[in-house]
């Protein structure tokens, strides 16, 4: 068993994959390819994965990551012209986007790069930074006010310890801890909680004091594993939902792959804004003789 080998649990009848973080002398350190769990394993129950792609769990995992992608397409593309309507006009003069801007910090480089992949497809303005856990707090207090974000999404890997399973203590998760910390810079930046839409948690995270400590959005209710791509699409709604209007809370959490029990909110302002004139389009339309 070496670090970076994508593993099964025998003992969990094989259904979920993961990539050995770090080896010790008979457990390793394991961090979900698909969901944000963060686990530790005997060695001995570990078993090498050759062909991921033939496991019937991480073939679901892809599946709802490319419906939950589509889905972000199709509401990308209707968010707003109820909003826009009464604003361009009857001759719907040219006008230009402001979805609000993302940063994402990440504790897994590979989730990073597919979430700043989406953000990008979608025409979110994001700016994305890999870090450990433990580091968020402190990263986060150096790129506020450099990036001054509308949306903040602070994730990676979390889980509920085995040894300590009183969900109602902090020092029961595994990183929830950290997450809160950042979750507390990001509100001394920014108290108003519709100027800053705070995004946080991971797998099995503790929802209560991530809501406690100024998070707008947080996992997990239900103490359960979420979708990688789950952070992103809540960051998303709340970048191209107009800035008059409430976030659909029930929607959005219902549209997540890991739903209702994966993750929860409170009512919160959209970030989008429109502006005229479009500048580009007016260039186009000037004549040159």
């Amino acid at each position: 068993m070496k670090q970076g080998e994508l593993v099964v649990r025998k003992s969990y009848g094989g259904d979920m994959l993961f990539r050995v973080d770090a080896v010790f002398a008979r457990t390793a350190l394991l961090r979900g390819t698909d969901y944000r769990l963060l686990a530790d394993s005997p060695i001995d129950d570990l078993e090498s994965v050759r062909n991921p792609d033939e496991l019937g769990g991480t073939k679901r995992a892809r599946i709802q990551a490319s419906e939950s992608l589509k889905r972000m397409r199709d509401e990308r593309a209707s968010i707003g012209l109820s909003h826009l309507a009464p604003l361009l006009g009857a001759d719907r003069r040219p006008y230009f986007e402001m979805p609000g801007k993302v940063l994402h910090l990440d504790g897994d480089a590979n989730y990073l790069q597919k979430s700043l992949a989406v953000y990008q497809q979608l025409r979110v303005p994001a700016e994305g930074t890999h870090c450990h856990e433990s580091q968020m707090p402190q990263v986060l207090m150096r790129l506020l006010p450099k990036v001054r974000p509308d949306i903040v999404v602070v994730t990676g890997h979390d889980g509920v310890l085995k040894q300590r399973e009183d969900w109602h203590k902090l020092s029961s998760y595994k990183n929830s801890t950290n997450f809160v910390q950042a979750v507390n810079v990001a509100r001394e930046y920014e108290k108003h909680k519709d100027s800053l839409v705070v995004v946080a948690g991971a797998c099995q995270s503790h929802f209560e004091a991530l809501l406690g400590s100024g998070a707008n959005f947080a996992s997990s209710p239900g103490r359960i594993m979420i979708h990688a791509l789950d952070p992103v699409y809540v960051a998303v709604r709340a970048a191209f939902t107009p800035f008059r209007e409430t976030i659909n809370v029930e929607d959005v959490i219902a549209h997540t792959i890991s739903g209702m029990q994966g993750v929860g909110g409170i009512e919160t302002m959209g970030r989008y804004r429109i502006g005229v004139p479009n500048l580009k389009a007016l260039t186009s339309n000037v004549s040159l003789g």
